[in-house]
């Protein structure tokens, strides 16, 4: 069984920062794209970061130079770094995992800035 938990959202000031991390099991991490996503309220679920098993990164150009995302596939986690926040950036954040042409999500966690 497939699972993706992510942990570390909460409430934050803007600009400030918060990390996200997202432990996965059931797949074969090393191999698998992983990526971050974010839906707000009335809206689409979007990307907002991405890596590949090789480790290329892709950000959408909201978050460029302001979140990181990183990989332990020794750990089989990744994490997503977000400084200088943004109340935009209030979102429910999901983990998300491509192994094998299959797509996973996790349950989301909540991202809240605000002052």
């Amino acid at each position: 069984q497939v699972q993706l938990v992510e942990s570390g959202g909460g409430l934050v000031q803007p600009g400030g920062s918060l990390s996200l991390s997202c432990a996965a099991s059931g797949i074969t991490f090393m191999i698998s794209n992983m990526g971050w996503y974010h839906q707000a309220p009335g809206k689409q679920r979007e990307l907002v970061a991405a890596i590949t098993r090789t480790g290329t990164t892709n950000y959408a150009d909201a978050v460029k130079g302001r979140f990181t995302i990183s990989r332990d596939n020794a750990k089989n986690t990744v994490w997503l770094q977000m400084n200088s926040l943004k109340p935009e950036d209030t979102a429910v954040y999901y983990c998300h995992a491509n192994s094998f042409g299959a797509d996973y999500w996790g349950q989301g966690t909540q991202v809240t800035v605000s002052s």
